[in-house]
C-alpha cells in the first residue's frame, strides 16, 4: 500500500466501499488504523505531552461508522483520550478544538465532501486550524511506518457537540439583531441533500422563529438517493430553487455533505452562488470593515472585481483551492493588509472573524443576520448586489492531458499561450495573475476573458471563458481553438465542438 496516494491536498481521501467498477477499496481496516496511529504520533510530536484529547465526528456516508470505529480504536491504543461525537459537520469538528467546554488537542472529521457514496476520508484539525499538506504527508509517513507514541492505552467515550455548535450560530444571530426570534415571520427552506446539514433546521432556524416547512432531504442517508449534496451541482440547485418557488419561501439554503460549503436561493428564485454569493458577503463585510481585501480564486468574473472596488474594497484574485485562498488571506493579514474574507467560487468561504474556517453554516448565518436586519430597516438581500454586473455567458472546458508527465506538458501549453497572446490584436494579458494565464478580450474579440490553468491534482487543463455579450464565448473559443489545435496530447474536442 502506497499511503502517499491517499493524500488529496490537505485531506486524506480514498475508496471505502465496493460499488463502482475500477475503484478498489483502499481505506481498509488496516489502513485506517495505521492512519489513526500516524495522527496520534503526529499529535504527540506536536504537543510533547502525554494527556492528549481527540474528538472524532463523521458525516452521513455509509462507511462512516465503520471508519470511525477503526480510527478511534487505533488512537485509543496509542494512549489518546478519544471522544466520538457521532454525526457532525466538518466546521463543528474544528470548533471542538476552540469552544469553551471542549478545547480538544486535535480532531478528526470522517468525510469525502461531495464525492460519490463509495468514497470517504479524513480531515484533521488543531486549534490552529486545518492541517496543511506537509502535515498530512507526515501523518501518512508515520502510518506507513512502525512509529508509536509509547503511551499506555487511552479510553473512548461518546459525547455531544452539535447542540453546542448550533447554539453558537443561533446566539450570533440573536446578538447581531437584538431579538430572541429574529427570523419569526420568515419562511426559510433547507436542502441538506441527506448529508450532515439537516441539524440547521431544528437546532438553528426553528429556535430563531423561522417557518421551515418545505425543507428537503434533512435525514442523513449516505447513499444520497435524491441528488449529490453539492451547491455546484445543477440538479442540487434545481432542487432548492424548486423548493423556494413551490413554498413561496423568503430564502433557501443548500449545504454540501459535511457543511463546509453552502449555496443559497433568494426570494425571487435566483441562485446565490459563485460570483453572486461572493459579492453579497463582500458587500456585508465592506460595510463592517471598510477597505478590506477580499481574496478569491482565479476564475471570478471581471464584474465581481468592479463590484468590490465600487464598494470600497480591494479584490485580490489568487489561485484555485480553498486552502490556497485561506492561506493567502492569512498571509496578507500577517503583512498588515486587512483581509476579512477568503472565498472560492465553489462556495468554500472563510472569514477572519471565524478563525478563517471554511464553514457553510457560518456564511449562511451572516446572510440570515442581513435578512433579519433588512426587514427592520427596509431593504432586501437582493438589493445588496443590484449593481453587480454579471456575465452574459460563462463556460468551462476541462481538457485532459494525454501524457504521464502531464505537468510539464500543461505548463508548456500555458507558457506558449502567453507568448501567443502578446501578438494577438484585442488580447491583453491580465495583470496580477497568480495561476495559469488570464487574458482580457475587447469588444471585437468576444468582450470578455479566458483563463487557462493547470489542475491542482489531475492531468488536465481547465479553461474558463466569460463574455459580456451573447455569442461572445463562442467567439473567444473559436480564437483559442486556433492555438489549442497544435497540441496533439490535449483532448480538446469539447472546445472545438463548442467553437464550430
Amino acid at each position: 500500500m502506497d499511503y502517499k496516494k491517499l493524500q488529496n491536498g490537505s485531506d486524506i481521501r480514498g475508496v471505502a466501499l465496493e460499488g463502482i467498477e475500477g475503484q478498489n477499496v483502499n481505506l481498509t481496516e488496516e489502513v485506517c488504523k495505521n492512519i489513526g496511529r500516524g495522527f496520534a504520533v503526529w499529535l504527540k510530536n506536536k504537543f510533547g505531552k502525554d494527556d492528549l484529547r481527540v474528538a472524532v465526528g463523521r458525516d452521513s456516508r455509509l462507511s462512516g461508522e465503520k471508519l470511525c470505529g477503526w480510527i478511534c480504536s487505533a488512537m485509543v491504543e496509542q494512549g489518546l483520550a478519544v471522544t466520538d461525537f457521532g454525526m457532525a459537520s466538518t466546521p463543528a469538528m474544528f470548533m471542538s478544538t476552540v469552544m469553551d467546554g471542549y478545547k480538544f488537542d486535535g480532531s478528526v472529521m470522517i468525510t469525502a465532501s461531495h464525492l460519490p457514496f463509495n468514497r470517504n476520508g479524513f480531515k484533521f484539525f488543531t486549534a490552529d486550524g486545518g492541517l496543511e499538506k506537509g502535515d498530512i504527508k507526515e501523518i501518512l509517513i508515520f502510518a506507513e511506518g512502525q512509529d508509536k507514541t509509547g503511551l499506555t492505552n487511552g479510553a473512548l467515550v461518546c459525547g455531544e457537540l452539535m447542540n453546542a455548535y448550533s447554539s453558537v450560530l443561533a446566539d450570533k444571530i440573536r446578538k447581531a439583531t437584538g431579538e430572541e426570534q429574529p427570523l419569526k415571520g420568515f419562511k426559510i427552506v433547507v436542502d441538506a441533500g441527506n448529508g450532515a446539514g439537516g441539524f440547521f433546521v431544528d437546532k438553528v432556524l426553528k429556535p430563531l422563529g423561522a417557518n421551515t416547512d418545505g425543507s428537503l432531504y434533512l435525514d442523513p442517508d449516505g447513499s444520497f438517493p435524491n441528488h449529490i449534496p453539492n451547491p455546484e451541482d445543477k440538479k442540487a440547485m434545481e432542487s432548492i430553487t424548486g423548493a423556494v418557488n413551490k413554498n413561496g419561501a423568503d430564502f433557501g439554503i443548500i449545504f454540501d455533505t459535511d457543511v463546509d460549503r453552502a449555496g443559497a436561493v433568494l426570494k425571487d428564485g435566483s441562485e446565490l452562488n459563485r460570483n453572486r454569493i461572493i459579492a453579497m458577503l463582500s458587500a456585508i463585510l465592506l460595510r463592517e470593515h471598510p477597505g478590506t481585501t477580499i481574496v478569491t480564486d482565479s476564475i471570478t468574473s471581471t464584474g465581481l472585481g468592479d463590484f468590490i472596488k465600487e464598494k470600497g474594497g480591494i479584490h485580490h484574485r489568487f489561485k484555485r483551492g480553498y486552502r490556497n485562498v485561506i492561506n493567502e488571506s492569512i498571509r496578507l493579514n500577517d503583512l498588515g493588509q486587512d483581509s476579512q474574507l477568503a472565498i472560492e467560487t465553489s462556495g468554500h468561504g472563510a472569514l477572519k472573524e471565524n478563525y478563517f474556517l471554511d464553514d457553510g453554516a457560518y456564511l449562511v448565518t451572516k446572510l440570515l443576520i442581513e435578512l433579519a436586519r433588512g426587514k427592520k430597516q427596509g431593504y432586501t438581500l437582493e438589493s445588496l448586489i443590484e449593481t453587480l454586473a454579471e456575465p452574459e455567458e460563462s463556460v468551462e472546458f476541462r481538457m485532459n492531458i494525454l501524457l504521464e508527465d502531464f505537468k510539464a506538458y500543461g505548463q508548456k501549453v500555458i507558457d506558449d499561450l502567453g507568448e501567443y497572446a502578446k501578438a494577438q490584436a484585442g488580447w491583453e494579458i491580465a495583470p496580477n495573475n497568480y495561476e495559469g494565464i488570464r487574458v482580457n478580450l475587447d469588444k471585437e474579440h468576444g468582450n470578455g476573458w479566458f483563463l487557462l490553468r493547470l489542475s491542482l491534482h489531475d492531468p488536465l487543463l481547465p479553461l474558463n471563458i466569460e463574455s459580456n455579450d451573447k455569442g461572445g464565448a463562442k467567439i473567444i473559443a473559436t480564437e483559442l481553438a486556433k492555438f489549442i489545435k497544435a497540441y496533439d496530447k490535449l483532448d480538446y474536442k469539447t472546445l472545438t465542438a463548442f467553437a464550430e
